[in-house]
């Protein structure tokens, strides 16, 4: 019975990676019942009512403590050294995380434990203790056994519960504040909500103070919603790691992957995928509140990806979505040819020397705006993002069409200028619109020497936001027509919306030196602005003066 439970981590089987480790049955269900016997919920409908774990948190618990091996000094110590439970939000991680704190303290016979709750601000590590604390003061027996500080102590024991009789504490800490000061000989770590982690300085503090002999049997414990896709993330970089031990990919016998989550594919409006994401749910989860918050977020790009993220542990592109992407690609097809004679607009993002270009052609035709956007990239940034960031997409576009090299390492101007007049040559071109940040040059040569009419749209919400709403309602609407691009599809996925006090939006990137860009449609927007201020019929004053009224 313990064993089918044990085995209850998604993905994963603990006895078929145990390599020398073996189970102590009798440690594991010891660990298990000090929550249903010692430890009371401090919160909601069961506040006052004992700790009893779920199956699923039976298997974090159990698997945790349960497991043995032999280290170097011939140590009989416990097999999992790190854990990572990336959860949902409201299924219950941080009271169970603050269980495996107390469980430590005062169930560990480990002398002089120096053990911390660490989070990015000190204000986010104080929630966990706050069950921590609770838990205690509702117990006697622990309550008699320690000395509670809850923020009034002098600063080196704010916030913690001391054992001070056999040296040990169990000690909040924080990013904003604390990043080299503690954790110098670390018996337990347990960080909150990693994906909010700035940077990953205090995760290797944390992780470098494991390394004493001294300590026989450390742990680092990551409890986490999922981050989005930005550079740098700790979060990403450690739920990458937990997901190659559970695959099979990395075979680290003393880290414990808790992985729920649904993926890219599955539909995230099903019931089926929200069950499966959150282990808790019909307990501390309303499958009632996910229905409505998945309704909302049908009509509303911008809750799509929060619900993605917090709610199914999805790794989004950003933190908010803008474009629908449902209806974007929707709204995709086949590859277009440039009409020979509709008027057709031009938007020209000319990027640095070393990064990508777009150039986007819109026209209307058969009741829709049509785009079409060519992507250049320099020929050696393509074998870069293979060889220094693992990112082989770069390499597949280019092989499928999808993505052009200009020759060398930096962007060639003169290549884009020259397909830039092929282009026109074979179609009715109106006008270029272009971001004068990098193209100026370029644009004198397009207007001067090859005859092509260049208009310069700055990247502000004035010249910007009429178009970007228009992109929204096009989308919407289904008058959009685009190739299906991935590299389009990408950028589409990638760009955010910023506004103003006054309602005003225009594209942005999703932060600053991120890998995810966004120039294709940032061409298009401004290339829709021309076809939008050259439409037919236009304002009326276009066509005769402003009429005033005396009163």
């Amino acid at each position: 019975m313990l064993k089918d439970t044990l085995r209850l981590i998604p993905g994963y089987d603990p006895f078929a990676t145990a390599g020398d480790a073996w189970l102590d049955e009798g440690t594991a269900i010891a660990a298990i019942n000090f929550f249903q016997h010692h430890l009371y919920h401090i919160e909601g409908a069961l506040a006052g009512t004992p700790f009893l774990l779920e199956p699923w948190q039976q298997a974090v618990v159990g698997n945790l403590f349960g497991w043995k091996r032999k280290d170097a000094k011939k140590r009989t110590v416990r097999r999992y050294r790190e854990s990572m439970l990336f959860i949902p939000r409201k299924n219950g991680k941080t009271p169970l995380a603050a269980g495996i704190g107390l469980y430590y303290l005062f169930c560990d016979p480990e002398r002089g434990q120096q053990n911390y709750i660490a989070a990015s601000t000190r204000e986010q590590a104080g929630l966990l203790f706050r069950h921590c604390k609770g838990m205690v003061q509702q117990n006697s027996d622990l309550d008699n056994r320690c000395r509670i500080y809850g923020g009034t102590a002098p600063g080196g024991q704010s916030q913690s519960i001391v054992r001070e009789n056999l040296g040990s504490f169990l000690k909040v800490i924080s990013g904003d504040s604390d990043v080299g000061a503690h954790g110098k000989n670390l018996n337990l770590g347990i960080v909150d909500e990693l994906h909010e982690q700035p940077n990953r300085n205090l995760i290797d503090t944390l992780r470098t103070s494991m390394a004493s002999a001294n300590k026989t049997q450390p742990l680092m414990i990551y409890t986490t919603t999922s981050d989005f896709d930005r550079d740098g993330s700790i979060c990403n970089e450690i739920h990458e790691y937990a997901c190659s031990v559970r695959d099979g990919k990395v075979n680290d016998p003393r880290f414990l992957p808790v992985i729920y989550e649904a993926t890219e594919k599955d539909d995230w409006t099903s019931p089926d995928v929200w069950k499966r994401a959150n282990p808790n749910i019909g307990i501390s989860v309303s499958e009632e509140y996910l229905a409505v918050e998945s309704e909302k977020a049908k009509t509303n790009p911008a809750l799509q990806n929060l619900f993605k993220r917090l709610h199914l542990n999805i790794r989004t592109r950003q933190d908010e979505l803008w474009l629908d992407m449902t209806r974007w690609r929707a709204c995709g097809g086949d590859r277009l040819t440039l009409p020979l004679s509709l008027p057709v607009y031009g938007g020209l993002d000319l990027a640095s020397k070393i990064d990508l270009t777009a150039l986007a052609w819109v026209w209307r035709e058969d009741g829709k705006v049509c785009v079409k956007v060519r992507v250049w990239c320099p020929e050696d940034r393509i074998r870069s993002m293979e060889v220094d960031h693992h990112d082989h997409r770069y390499r597949q576009w280019h092989e499928q069409g999808w993505l052009e090299a200009t020759p060398g390492n930096v962007v060639d101007y003169d290549f884009i200028r020259a397909a830039i007049r092929r282009d026109s040559s074979q179609t009715s071109l109106q006008e270029v619109g272009y971001d004068p940040w990098n193209a100026t040059q370029t644009a004198v040569q397009l207007q001067e020497q090859d005859g092509i009419k260049m208009i310069e749209v700055r990247q502000g919400f004035a010249s910007l936001n009429e178009p970007s709403k228009e992109l929204e309602r096009l989308i919407e609407s289904g008058e959009l027509r685009h190739e299906s691009n991935p590299v389009l599809d990408w950028m589409a996925e990638n760009v955010k919306a910023r506004c103003d006090p006054s309602g005003n939006i225009r594209p942005v990137k999703p932060e600053q030196g991120s890998r995810n860009k966004i120039d294709g449609i940032v061409a298009f927007v401004m290339a829709l602005s021309r076809l939008m201020k050259n439409a037919e019929p236009g304002s009326v004053y276009d066509n005769r003066d402003m009429v005033t009224l005396e009163w």
